[in-house]
């Protein structure tokens, strides 16, 4: 029987709506590639990232850098990059990014704007015959605040660490009405301050413990202030004085001179990490195995100390075992300051004779005398934005009275001359500098010691480093002009502030 065959199916073509659409765009697509194709690359380049946009930035922010979309004609963009107000600076690359960095920190309280408009192109445009110029930039930034600290010295701020913004006019009270401040030292975000102060009314002038409080400054864009005026104890004074102390560059060590309550000729060095402030770990002080020292400074690196020690100057490593020096200087006994880099520090020698020296000593071994006094060295401070010492120093004007007149002077490192900035009045060795972070101001203060009987308790009484009471002080400033040029010099005159205080210190 035969099998019947089933007719097949026709296939039928055609497309679906979605189909259509999907071709369409295709061949709109392939079109447009073909002509730009056919036109090249038209696309403007531009500025995709700036480090320091919208930042606020101090005197350790050296560079800024801008990264390209693609890479860039070296010389069209640095004939063409403009900051406003100017900001002298060398330039370098690396492929699409440019790193411009300052030759001196930029001054404070100021806003910035950089940029970069008609006249910087492509790197491969001149070579296609385009003149792909760069989209128009501009990019703005600001620095800190001038900001200084000091401490009070009239009846109503007695004794109060104060924080006035000088670029705001505004002044504010850190510390609480019970605590007479000692001594302190800023952190270097500006965000804390660490303390030393007693008790008011505490018959213990040694009872001082250790405090930090906070500025309600954020130097950091992305960080919220914390609140004015926390004060947190860092340190107590149960078994052992708390004597000097210093904090390291980088805010993370603590070094201070503690000497044991009941036993009187137990005293040394202790340092004591201070904790980041995501750890919950309460830091604990741990004793410097060395030989007793006198005065201190820690290293610009935050890892070693250099200590009077016996006849000359030791450098301890901040580890609990330093009984072994990493170097020792047995011609000088202090240290006055280090540079930035800890290419260079200022030291003192103390002559038979009674004079002093000051050295210039780097880190290659090389010591140059700087100057000799009959009188004191008090301080010296480097400045960075040039090779410039600032050093406050006394003249002996009578032996039979040891009577001394300070002075403040720059030293030019690189021509060795030195230069009298202001001379201050007799009988006041107490004086105080700072230098301003961007080099542009020093800060000193005018002590009036008390002469006669107060009703105030010797408890309650402001005292100098060596003692003498303080009936009142006030603060100066005294802008800072290139020491290179002799006319500048003989214009520059100090202002005195509308503060009442002493132990004035830039915040950074």
């Amino acid at each position: 029987m035969p099998i019947a065959q089933c007719p097949m199916p026709t296939r039928k073509t055609f497309f679906q709506p979605l189909d259509r659409i999907a071709i369409g765009l295709m061949l709109i697509l392939s079109l447009l590639i073909g002509l730009l194709m056919l036109q090249g690359d038209a696309v403007k380049p531009s500025v995709r990232h700036f480090s320091w946009q919208n930042q606020q930035i101090g005197a350790d922010d050296v560079s800024f850098t801008l990264t390209f979309s693609r890479p860039m004609d070296s010389k069209s963009v640095e004939d063409n990059i403009k900051v406003d107000p100017p900001l002298a600076g060398k330039v370098s690359w690396a492929g699409r990014r440019m790193v411009y960095t300052l030759l001196t920190p930029a001054p404070y309280g100021t806003t910035y704007k950089v940029q970069l408009q008609g006249g910087a192109r492509d790197k491969f445009s001149e070579q296609e015959g385009k003149n792909r110029q760069i989209q128009p930039f501009t990019g703005s930034f600001r620095t800190r605040d001038r900001v200084i600290l000091y401490i009070g010295a009239d009846q109503q701020d007695k004794g109060r660490l104060i924080l006035y913004n000088l670029t705001q006019e505004q002044k504010m009270i850190l510390t609480p009405k019970d605590l007479l401040v000692m001594d302190f030292k800023p952190f270097p975000n500006g965000d804390k301050v660490l303390f030393s102060a007693r008790k008011v009314g505490s018959q213990d002038l040694l009872s001082t413990q250790l405090y930090t409080v906070t500025t309600g400054i954020s130097t950091r864009s992305e960080k919220q202030a914390e609140a004015l005026g926390r004060v947190d104890l860092l340190l107590d004074n149960k078994e052992y004085q708390n004597l000097k102390f210093d904090l390291s560059p980088d805010g993370q060590i603590l070094v201070v001179q503690r000497g044991k309550k009941d036993e009187p000729g137990d005293f040394g060095l202790w340092f004591m990490p201070l904790n980041s402030e995501n750890s919950q770990e309460k830091p604990t002080p741990k004793r410097l195995k060395s030989q007793p020292g006198g005065d201190f400074i820690i290293t610009p690196d935050s890892k070693a100390v250099a200590v009077a020690q016996g006849q000359g100057a030791a450098i301890l490593s901040l580890q609990a075992d330093a009984s072994k020096p990493l170097d020792f200087l047995p011609q000088f006994g202090l240290v006055q300051a280090f540079s930035k880099d800890g290419s260079q520090a200022a030291m003192v020698k103390f002559n038979t004779d009674y004079t002093r020296d000051l050295f210039l000593v780097t880190n290659q071994g090389v010591q140059r005398q700087l100057l000799r006094t009959k009188g004191s060295i008090l301080g010296c401070q480097f400045d960075t934005a040039s090779p410039t010492l600032y050093c406050l120093l006394t003249q002996l004007l009578s032996k039979e009275l040891y009577q001394e007149q300070p002075y403040l002077v720059a030293i030019d490192l690189k021509s060795m001359q030195q230069k009298p900035l202001l001379v201050l009045p007799p009988d006041q060795r107490n004086v105080e500098m700072s230098l301003a972070p961007d080099g542009l101001g020093l800060l000193f203060d005018q002590i009036v010691p008390q002469t006669t009987p107060t009703n105030s308790s010797q408890a309650n009484t402001l005292t100098t480093d060596d003692g003498q009471p303080i009936a009142t002080s006030s603060l100066w400033l005294m802008p800072l002009l290139p020491i290179s040029d002799p006319a500048a010099v003989n214009e520059i005159k100090p202002e005195q502030l509308p503060l009442v205080g002493f132990h004035p210190r830039w915040l950074p």
